[in-house]
């Protein structure tokens, strides 16, 4: 193994890092990011807003700086990048206005479908075309004669594309009635959307099925975003896994809008405790209970790869169902999470919807993790240096996507991050 001269890891890019903990004794107050989420819908309202209000606490991940500066500069070519969530919403917000825009973005985004978010939008007079493969970005937006009415909607892929759509209902004439065609995914993230509109001022009806939002006027309001309960999860695997733990984090509310925070009775049940003390969230170890055998995350698939890494590391067995929407990420978690479990010895089952964890092994030497530019692969398995030991992340900084610090904060609690400058290890 090659290792290079230890360096100030603010300066590090795209490079693996080789992570250990040598107390496995994890105490400490770390910063969380503020919720791409919630800044990002936030954006979307404050463009479309026709006051002004201000937003505190912005994300300064890169999905949002990317949404940010597509909303401000108004260019006739966009590049989302891998920013998932920036494609969907910009693509219905310049449905709605008068320019022509190209909506472009990585490798992995023109392999992300996005075809019933478009159709919708075309029925309703959106004028949007697909300039390379059909269903698939890139897309061109022209101007069109959207308005109001009733439209079905595929809601088994992305919940994003009925975020996108519910963010611009408002402004339609006539207003907005989705049909939802077929069980609902990630189900939290579209009640989180549904009640920042109603931050400012949107009236809204959802009965089984069915979400109606009749035309009005957002009202400006200003606005604190809450710190990532998304992030927090990684945290939680780090108590769950250490021998001795507590952790402080700040800026999180017990009444989150933020699905989540589910999280907490996950691990409370995987040697984890917690109290809030204020906007203070305190995380400390406990006996453990008896862990779920089975979950369902079809509300929540994007704690799959935390929980199953701390699964694996804790040598429980577990079978996870609802993950249908994790082989359209970033990269095909299910895939990945299987692929890079195996190097630690942790044999799995996969299908197109669950991971079942069904056994562990002895491994040897210190595996290199594939993040294949997937920012939660590279925080749910460097944790697990707590208990396998030395372990190498690939492109370490595929984390700016959510939370720019994640390493800083990771130093903070006693892990040790060497840059490795051989990947070949």
């Amino acid at each position: 193994m090659v290792l290079g001269v230890v360096l100030s890891i603010k300066n590090l890019h795209l490079m693996n890092y080789l992570i250990e903990h040598p107390s496995k004794i994890v105490k400490g107050k770390v910063s969380l990011p503020a919720s791409k989420s919630l800044s990002n819908r936030a954006l979307i309202i404050q463009a479309i807003c026709k006051e002004a209000f201000s937003i505190s606490n912005l994300s300064q991940a890169k999905d949002t700086k990317v949404l940010k500066e597509a909303l401000e500069n108004f260019s006739n070519t966009i590049n989302t990048d891998d920013a998932g969530t920036s494609m969907r919403f910009l693509t219905a917000f310049f449905s709605i206005q008068k320019q022509e825009v190209v909506l472009k973005g990585s490798k992995r985004m023109h392999e992300r479908p996005i075809a019933p978010l478009v159709e919708a939008l075309n029925s309703l007079g959106a004028n949007i075309s697909y300039l390379q493969k059909d269903g698939y970005p890139p897309l061109h937006i022209k101007k069109g004669n959207i308005q109001g009415g009733d439209i079905q909607v595929n809601s088994t892929i992305s919940s994003q594309f009925i975020s996108a759509l519910l963010l611009i209902a408002p402004t339609l004439s006539g207003g907005l009635t989705i049909k939802l065609k077929g069980n609902l995914v990630s189900k939290s993230y579209l009640e989180m959307t549904l009640k920042m509109m109603a931050y400012f001022g949107i009236e809204y009806k959802w009965c089984s099925q069915t979400i109606q939002i009749k035309e009005q006027q957002y009202k400006a309001k200003d606005i604190s975003i809450e710190n990532d309960w998304s992030a927090v999860t990684f945290w939680l695997e780090i108590v769950a896994i250490a021998e001795q733990a507590q952790i402080e984090l700040n800026g999180l509310c017990k009444n989150s809008w933020q699905g989540d925070i589910k999280a907490l009775s996950i691990f409370s049940k995987l040697g984890v405790n917690y109290r809030f003390d204020n906007n203070q969230l305190i995380l400390f170890k406990e006996l453990k209970k008896k862990p779920a055998k089975q979950l369902n995350l079809i509300k929540t698939p994007d704690l799959a790869q935390a929980i199953c890494c701390t699964y694996a590391c804790l040598k429980h067995r577990l079978k996870i169902i609802g993950l249908s929407t994790l082989k359209i990420k970033e990269t095909d978690r299910i895939s990945a999470i299987q692929s890079e479990l195996k190097k630690l010895g942790v044999d799995t089952k996969i299908t197109q919807n669950s991971i079942l964890i069904k056994d562990f092994c002895e491994y040897v030497g210190t595996p290199l993790i594939k993040t294949n530019q997937d920012h939660r692969m590279a925080m749910s398995f460097a944790p697990l240096s707590l208990r396998f030991g030395k372990l190498i992340i690939e492109d370490a900084d595929v984390v700016k996507k959510s939370y720019p610090t994640f390493w800083e904060e990771l130093e903070k609690v006693g892990f040790t991050i060497f840059p490795v400058t051989d990947s070949n290890n």
